[in-house]
């Protein structure tokens, strides 16, 4: 039996991922425990996990506290990489999985000398060019940080993505493809789904307000999901329009026709994960919705248009991608390329191969020094 640390953040589809992983670890017979922030403890527990309480992180809670410079504060906390050296050094820790944004962690762990993997649940090239070659990356260095090293020590690093739409030059990349839960197509009327991120992005109640809007005279239901920050109350609504707070992707996504989203990872693999066309409405350009949103329109599964599109510019793609075309197999190509992964099992055995690696090594073991 091994002992695994993961240490992640209380963003959205940060989490998932890693929870996952750490299930099936815990089912291999292993112990995980999870350092995060304090108001991701109750979710912890209530999923079964292990949380380790921390001393010295940012406070931080992703449905009130987001703001850039906020961002850069709580991806660059060296507080958290003081709560992983401790973690560390209280219990026996084989592994210490750290989620790739969280370089005060990761520079403690590559100072300390420990063995690290680093979770990547984003795209590489969204990770190379928006956040280590963007204002974050800049803002790290200047204040004496090392990413670019710190990634370079990490015995592996655990990509979540899918080669068809992220493919990976570099050769320590462990690509397993996304963690996304399917249940089969079922038939159904035309439905239209919205759900936009569960973060606490500004101004997202006013786009959820014009897709509703954009939907009026299409021959579709619609069902709203407003994520934890945005009241459904506040949302217009009309007959044929279900809002509610979150609807389930295994309830509405098997008979959905289109998914609108952010263009966050996880969102975006649950839609084509069930053959479903998307409509990409990138949310902050300084996260990686973009780059999910450009790769969509190249496969030919979707369109993407701007969060501060007119409500007749988000009809005319709704109308568009409600109806028969080729999307529809561009969709359906990329959903059985999700459905042919198993990032759970796969990610879990790499992580097991670098214990069974490293407890064959002198001194391996992520002890604090």
């Amino acid at each position: 039996m091994a002992h695994f640390l993961f240490v992640t953040w209380d963003g959205g589809g940060n989490v998932p991922p890693a929870a996952a992983l750490a299930h099936e670890l815990v089912r291999r017979g292993h112990t995980v425990r999870f350092l995060g922030h304090p108001s991701q403890q109750s979710a912890l527990a209530a999923d079964g996990l292990d949380a380790v309480a921390t001393r010295h992180a940012r406070r931080f809670d992703s449905a009130h506290d987001y703001t850039p410079l906020t961002m850069i504060r709580v991806f660059g906390d060296r507080g958290t990489g003081r709560d992983l050296l401790d973690a560390v050094a209280a219990e026996p820790t084989d592994l210490v999985v750290v989620d790739e944004f969280l370089f005060g962690a990761l520079d403690a762990a590559r100072r300390a000398g420990l063995r690290y993997a680093v979770l990547e649940h984003m795209y590489d090239a969204a990770y190379r060019s928006g956040i280590l070659g963007g204002p974050m990356g800049l803002s790290l260095r200047l204040r004496r940080f090392a990413p670019r090293q710190a990634l370079d020590a990490a015995a592996l690093r655990l990509l979540l993505t899918l080669p068809d739409l992220d493919p990976v030059p570099a050769a320590q990349h462990r690509q397993v493809g996304p963690v996304v839960r399917w249940s089969p197509r079922q038939d159904g009327e035309p439905t239209v789904v919205v759900g936009l991120s569960t973060f606490g992005y500004p101004g997202m109640a006013d786009v959820l307000g014009r897709l509703v809007a954009a939907t009026e005279g299409l021959d579709a239901r619609v069902l709203v999901s407003t994520g934890p920050t945005v009241d459904p109350a506040t949302v217009p609504t009309r007959p044929g329009v279900e809002v509610r707070s979150w609807f389930p992707h295994a309830e509405v996504l098997p008979t959905a026709s289109v998914l609108v989203t952010h263009g966050g990872h996880g969102s975006t693999m649950a839609g084509l994960a069930h053959d479903v066309p998307l409509l990409v409405v990138p949310l902050d350009a300084k996260a990686d919705h973009r780059v999910v949103a450009r790769s969509i329109e190249a496969a030919g599964a979707g369109r993407s248009v701007s969060r501060k599109a007119s409500v007749a510019e988000l009809h005319g793609a709704l109308a568009s991608l409600l109806a028969d075309g080729p999307h529809r197999a561009a969709a359906a190509r990329l959903g059985a390329a999700v459905r042919a992964t198993d990032a759970v099992r796969d990610g879990a055995t790499a992580l097991e191969e670098l214990v069974r690696d490293g407890a064959a090594e002198p001194g391996r073991r992520a002890a604090r020094p």
